[in-house]
């Protein structure tokens, strides 16, 4: 079995260690490219979100490598994410590969089913071999997410963005290759120490919190990496959602990590008081609690066409004016350009910095 799966974010990180360590031969897809995204929307249905065009550039370079097995998660809902292995399994299909697909279904409440379905893919490995490989690809997740945390931190603060990149990117390439939990800790200790002794400008710091589609969200190819953008301008983005995160609140039933899920949720009444598929009600719940945090704006963005994001924004216009903070949608799709986001971005941080001129005068 040489086994692949899709990018999302850093994930690939911590999916190629587990299925490493249940003895399988991993080919994981190249990195996301202009080729990748050319692949998918010359072989996906024109309306399609892009998460999943780029799903299907993602599995046709895998396959082509040599893959022939591909990982995919499932879902359920008001939400075109639950037909996605359907549809890239008929459209892989039609273009003449020869594959198996294994689903895995997020079971929410049922951890233990999810945990037979990825112990099946590793049979020659013992209980305890499948424990210790889901513990230590844990443990690289969360050791890339403190690196996340740092960028995020240290990015907008100093004067060395580029270095503070590359220093970051050396943490992922370290992480990737460590084979146990020490030289993941040393890695993590290095980088961060390393981004800790950049030179600081000592300017103003917005506070800018990033809503939306959590593909949209985790995956930089799939929003022109507007977080790096942002922090580039000096103000400081927070993510809604992290990897981490969502397999906790969702997968481990908030076991793990002190989860604020539930309060997300009931934030977001009286604004949004149902369901709505995919990350909707949290994209409310966390615009009400950024604001309620002061920060000083919100950026929402989404795939073009998402319902879910689409109901989000809907309410967004009253989080807004009730919360007393602004907020900008952002849509993606192949057609979006780097200068056209760019520069919207660059304009709602001028006026977010003007904003704040104006009340500190006030007072």
């Amino acid at each position: 079995m040489k086994i692949t799966f899709p990018h999302m974010g850093n994930m690939h990180i911590a999916i190629k260690s587990l299925l490493e360590g249940l003895r399988l031969e991993v080919i994981p897809p190249p990195p996301i490219s202009k080729k990748t995204l050319e692949l998918g929307i010359k072989h996906s249905p024109e309306f399609a979100c892009m998460p999943l065009k780029i799903n299907i550039g993602n599995f046709i370079e895998a396959l082509d490598r040599g893959a022939d097995t591909i990982i995919m998660a499932g879902g359920w809902g008001p939400c075109r994410f639950g037909y996605y292995a359907q549809v890239e399994r008929e459209i892989l299909n039609d273009l003449g590969y020869k594959f198996n697909m294994v689903v895995l279904e997020a079971p929410d409440s049922k951890l233990s089913e999810l945990l037979k379905q990825i112990k099946a893919l590793g049979e020659n490995v013992s209980f305890w071999e499948f424990i210790r490989t889901v513990k230590y690809a844990w443990h690289k997740l969360n050791a890339v997410e403190e690196l996340e945390r740092k960028l995020e931190h240290i990015l907008p603060r100093t004067t060395e963005k580029d270095k503070a990149e590359q220093i970051y990117e050396q943490g992922l390439v370290n992480i990737d290759k460590a084979r146990n939990r020490n030289e993941v800790d040393k890695a993590v200790v290095i980088n961060l120490e390393a981004m800790d002794k950049l030179p600081r400008h000592g300017g103003q710091i917005l506070k800018i919190g990033l809503i939306g589609e959590i593909y949209t969200i985790l995956e930089p190819s799939a929003n022109y990496n507007i977080a790096n953008y942002i922090a580039r301008l000096n103000a400081e983005v927070t993510r809604s959602i992290y990897t981490s995160e969502w397999v906790n609140d969702h997968l481990l039933g908030g076991l793990v990590k002190k989860s604020n899920h539930r309060y997300i949720l009931k934030t977001s009444k009286p604004y949004l008081n149902y369901a709505v598929g995919g990350h909707g009600r949290e994209t409310v719940g966390n615009a009400v609690n950024f604001a309620r945090e002061k920060y000083d704006g919100i950026v929402q963005i989404g795939p073009l066409t998402c319902m879910p994001e689409i109901v989000a924004q809907s309410v967004l216009g009253q989080v807004s004016s009730k919360e007393n903070i602004p907020c900008m949608t952002l849509w993606f799709d192949e057609h979006s350009g780097t200068a056209g986001i760019n520069t919207r971005l660059e304009a709602f941080i001028d006026m977010l910095r003007r904003k704040g001129v104006q009340q500190a005068v006030a007072l």
